[in-house]
Order: C-alpha cells, then sequence, then structure tokens
C-alpha cells in the first residue's frame, strides 16, 4: 500500500487512480479516503489523477497520540503534494476536510492550488458563541466525545442515522451504508476521533476563506443535519472573494444517492471551466 512520511515520521496512507491534473479529496470525521472511492473512479475516468488519503489517526494511517489538529493535518496534505509533486492541484474536501482544503489552500497551496470544492464543510466554524449564535452548543459535542469514548461502535451506527438524513427519509434508508460507515469510524483510533471533535468544532477557519485567492465552489445540502447551512456555507459564501454556493434541496451532511450524482456532476464542471 502506498504511504509518504511527514516530517515528524507520521505514516500517510493515500491511494490514487488515473493520470492528468491532479485532485485530491480529503474526507470527513470519522471516515477515511473509502469515503471517496466513487468519486476517485469518476474522476480517473474523467481523465483527472484523482487521490485520497486517510488523515493521521483514520484509516490505514499511522494512529498518533499527539498531532490531531487542524494545523497539522495541513502540513500532512502539504507532505503528501510535495512529496508526490503535485502541481496545478484541484481540492474536494467533505465536513472537516472541507476545513483542511480551505486551510491549505490559504496557508500553503499558493503556486500549487488551482480550485477548491467543498460539501457540507465546517468553515467558518461550527461551536456556538455569541458571535455565532446560528452555531451548534457545545454540550452537542461534549455527547460526541462521550459517544466514542463510552461505546463508539454503537454510537457510530446511530450517528449514521442523521449522518445520511434516514431519519427523515426512512424509506431511502441503507444498511449498507449504515455498516460502512461504522467500519470506518472504527478503522480510526480512538484518541484521534476524540481529539479531532474539538479540531472540526472549534477551529476558527474565517481568515482562511477571507485570504482564499482561488475559486471556491461551497455546496451543501439544507437538511444538513450534522453542519447546518445556516452556520456553515451561507456564512462562508460571504467571506471568500470568488465563491459559488450551491444548495441541494433534501440533501443530508452525508453525499449519497441522487446528491452524490449531481455533486459529482457539479465538481466536474466547476473543475473543467
Amino acid at each position: 500500500m502506498p504511504y509518504i512520511t511527514t516530517p515528524d515520521g507520521t505514516e500517510i496512507y493515500y491511494t490514487e487512480l488515473g493520470e492528468g491534473r491532479p485532485v485530491i479529496f480529503s474526507h470527513g470525521w470519522p471516515l477515511s479516503s473509502d469515503a471517496w472511492q466513487k468519486e476517485l473512479k469518476l474522476f480517473a475516468d474523467a481523465g483527472y489523477r484523482a487521490i485520497a488519503h486517510d488523515r493521521r489517526g483514520h484509516g490505514r494511517s499511522a494512529r498518533t497520540y499527539r498531532g490531531n489538529d487542524m494545523d497539522t493535518y495541513v502540513a500532512d496534505l502539504a507532505s503528501l503534494a510535495e512529496q508526490l509533486d503535485l502541481q496545478d492541484i484541484l481540492l474536494v474536501g467533505h465536513s472537516t476536510g472541507g476545513g483542511e482544503v480551505v486551510r491549505y489552500a490559504a496557508t500553503r497551496g499558493a503556486g500549487r492550488v488551482s480550485k477548491v470544492a467543498t460539501a457540507g464543510a465546517v468553515p467558518p466554524i461550527m461551536l456556538q458563541s455569541a458571535a455565532n449564535p446560528e452555531g451548534t452548543p457545545l454540550e452537542v459535542f461534549d455527547g460526541i466525545r462521550a459517544g466514542v469514548l463510552n461505546d463508539r461502535s454503537q454510537f457510530y451506527k446511530d450517528l449514521a442515522e442523521t449522518f445520511f438524513g434516514f431519519n427523515h427519509q426512512p424509506e431511502k434508508r441503507s444498511q449498507g451504508l449504515v455498516d460502512d460507515f461504522q467500519r470506518q469510524g472504527m478503522m480510526a483510533g480512538l484518541n484521534a476521533a476524540y481529539d479531532c471533535v474539538k479540531v472540526f468544532s472549534e477551529t476558527d477557519f474565517t481568515k482562511d476563506l477571507e485570504a482564499l485567492d482561488v475559486p471556491i465552489l461551497i455546496a451543501h445540502g439544507d437538511d444538513d443535519q450534522i453542519v447546518p447551512i445556516a452556520a456553515a456555507a451561507e456564512k462562508a459564501i460571504t467571506l471568500v472573494s470568488q465563491g459559488t454556493l450551491k444548495v441541494y434541496e433534501g440533501a443530508s451532511h452525508g453525499i449519497w444517492g441522487d446528491y452524490q450524482v449531481a455533486l459529482d456532476d457539479d465538481i466536474l464542471a466547476f473543475f473543467a471551466e
């Protein structure tokens, strides 16, 4: 299996398909590059070199005790791009991965990154505060941490119901998606999964969005129960200089079904512009 080794000695797994202009996919919590398997094929078939990595502590990457923070995640992504000698990069990030690619493009990607696309992304900031009343209360994230710590196997199964919106669309429920969400979640080290809750909920990406100097497609489902659109995409679009907001009616946080088909088509069209 292909790995790169970061400057601090951490092994980061990645997978790739195809040849051509590079597209890097960054996954959400608590998943892995496996979440992008369909996109890897679709984008490779469309003539791109499609690459997805497992964030440190997740999937097949090394389970580290330290370094589970956004700046280190971004440094790992930078190491991947540098070691694979990638240029003219197109970035795609979902949820936590959306924050990762935005910060990388804004702080480490000058001269390498051409466009960014995010879906259900966490920027600007998820946590509720006086300055961000639309955000999610701290107690919700404390509950996620408790679920991960005490019975993560069952917690991931339960979380999948709202992640994919099956509680709102029970007739479309897929046991396979639930099982795969749990499988990928269990691949993540407990320590990394626990620490990452703070990362995706409390990291402030406001300055990153303001500094972004490449075009960005901000995609979001209007029935996203994990990262509500009012605190995320609707705010993020006001902070970027070259942004396009695309809202998907009835779409959940998880990328699947008709939403996945439409999103993939829209990202391919955006990258081809």
